[in-house]
């Protein structure tokens, strides 16, 4: 039994690198890949609904848990020495999500690069995402291709 345990792991955290293979999203504004040049804002409701959902003493508890258990998951298979790509972007995207709440980006991994994509609203919250990144075990380096631009303003319809 303890020889099938290290394959069944192996065989979970291969399926989840083949599932998240796409940039992981901190919005649904937040474009589709780092690459993407995206100086447009989401709407300021897109922005808030998004904000009060990553505030959440909830969400902020469930990020820090799903950061630690693939931590412990990846202590158990192997230690620091081999992350799995999609283990590290997730954990990334989780700790902007809930760090910089008002920003769209979108965040790759590839052999412990990590790129950050997308829009923050100011030069604070841009200055932000690489020292967060870099708290994930397994980054070792940050390209932070992320812009600044603030929400646009609510259009008048939502209002109602």
């Amino acid at each position: 039994m303890n020889k099938l345990t290290p394959i069944l792991l192996s065989g979970i955290l291969l399926f989840g690198a083949a599932a998240c293979s796409e940039g992981a999203k901190t919005s649904p504004d937040a474009p589709n890949s780092t690459t993407e040049n995206t100086t447009s804002p989401p709407p300021a409701e897109n922005v808030q609904k998004t904000q009060g959902d990553a505030t959440s003493e909830i969400r902020r508890a469930q990020a820090n848990s799903d950061i630690r258990a693939r931590e412990q998951r990846n202590n158990v298979t192997g230690g620091d020495a081999i992350r799995a790509d999609g283990d590290i972007q997730s954990e990334v995207r989780s700790k902007l999500e809930v760090n910089i709440t008002q920003g769209a980006l979108t965040v790759d991994a590839k052999d412990g690069l990590v790129t950050v994509g997308g829009t923050v609203p100011n030069q604070t919250d841009l200055a932000k995402i690489e020292p967060l990144a870099k708290e994930i075990k397994g980054v070792k380096d940050v390209n932070v291709t992320a812009v600044v631009a603030p929400a646009a303003p609510a259009s008048p319809s939502s209002n109602q």
